[in-house]
């Protein structure tokens, strides 16, 4: 199993605005593409800097179903969120095998 990570820092003021985004839109909207079977958001409690960090997680079964996601259909859900919060968040994005 695969989990593609997403953490983004957002200014605080855009967070709340941000999370409600991510809760109502943008999350469904990556499980609707049928690429992954569980989703997760998380705050990171260690935060550093003036901004608030969460991280989505996503799970698919293999790395194939994750390249054709990022082929697809992540370049407009990425294009969305930039319409909706341009030069107020950043984001790195990882990728890890789930060993157990």
């Amino acid at each position: 199993m695969i989990l593609y990570n997403v953490t983004s820092s957002i200014e605080p003021t855009a967070a709340e605005e941000w999370l409600d985004y991510m809760r109502t839109t943008h999350m469904p909207e990556v499980m609707e593409t049928g690429f992954f079977i569980k989703s997760q958001l998380c705050r990171l409690l260690n935060e550093e800097d003036d901004g608030i960090t969460y991280a989505a997680q996503y799970y698919c079964l293999s790395p194939e179903q994750l390249d054709e996601y990022q082929t697809l259909c992540a370049p407009a859900l990425r294009a969305d969120m930039e319409k909706h919060f341009a030069g107020k968040y950043v984001s790195f994005r990882t990728i890890l095998e789930v060993v157990e």
